[in-house]
């Protein structure tokens, strides 16, 4: 039975389909790393408070790259070059979702608008990456391989959508808010047509590394297409919504560790 379980727990059990799995998702979190570092070394001076929550989002981005590059490692393998077409965060970028990679390369400081862009992007990506990681931590929490590690990076995404939140409505009741509505919708609409892209993509690459029957993977891009149609009719909301979180100030304190592996 086709399942998503089934389906993951495939791609883990072969070494070409893992590390290719776990070399696309540690080249996307070393790219927020980076990102989430520049925004906070440029934050302006009115919300150097915030800059420390942006470096520790850096922080946790960057830590979770190391947590896949070692999983990769501990199997005697090596990563793998990330095919251009799966690169999720470098195609939100290309796309204009969040702040351009020119802007962040200068030294100069960024706007309360910009920050307000960056936090509006990171809380309908840090939506789709705590879905997928408690996904993965419903069926691999205990798993001798994978589990320490997927606790860990839910437990970050999980954080980092609250002080999404958090933030957002801050700013919102700072004046912000028509701002705020009009550009998480415009990120939420673009972000759900990349995902269907990239997914169908990495699909691609698993199917041929696993030899998958072409019935199989035309079964699979019919459900990321049905994903999809979802989404743009009304799935793309619960990105957009507001409201104030569990876990407040969810990123005011240190980093949790990365799992050590031998």
């Amino acid at each position: 039975m086709l399942s998503a379980k089934s389906l993951f727990q495939e791609i883990l059990d072969d070494d070409e389909s893992f590390r290719l799995f776990c070399s696309i998702a540690a080249s996307g979190e070393a790219q927020g790393g980076w990102e989430n570092a520049r925004i906070a070394a440029l934050v302006p001076e009115s919300e150097r408070e915030l800059a420390r929550k942006i470096a520790r989002h850096g922080a946790d981005e960057d830590k979770h790259g190391r947590i896949f590059n070692a999983l990769i490692r501990k199997r005697g393998l090596e990563p793998v070059p990330v095919p251009p077409e799966t690169d999720y965060t470098m195609l939100l970028e290309k796309h204009g979702i969040g702040l351009a990679h020119d802007k962040l390369r200068s030294e100069r400081p960024l706007t309360v608008r910009d920050i307000v862009t960056y936090l509006a992007h990171s809380r309908v990506t840090e939506q789709r990456a705590s879905e997928q990681m408690e996904l993965l931590r419903k069926h691999f929490a205990d798993h001798p391989d994978v589990g320490r590690a997927v606790k860990v990076i839910s437990n970050d995404e999980n954080n980092h959508l609250a002080y999404c939140h958090e933030e957002l409505l801050r700013f919102a009741h700072a004046g912000h808010g028509r701002a705020i509505q009009k550009t998480l919708r415009e990120c939420a609409l673009a972000e759900i047509r990349i995902y269907r892209d990239v997914s169908l993509a990495v699909m691609a690459h698993m199917g041929r590394v696993l030899g998958w029957p072409k019935a199989r993977s035309a079964v699979l891009a019919a459900v990321i297409h049905a994903v999809y149609a979802w989404e743009r009719f009304a799935g793309w909301r619960r990105m957009v919504s507001l409201e104030m979180p569990q876990r407040r100030n969810a990123l005011g304190g240190p980093a949790a560790p990365a799992p050590e592996y031998a």
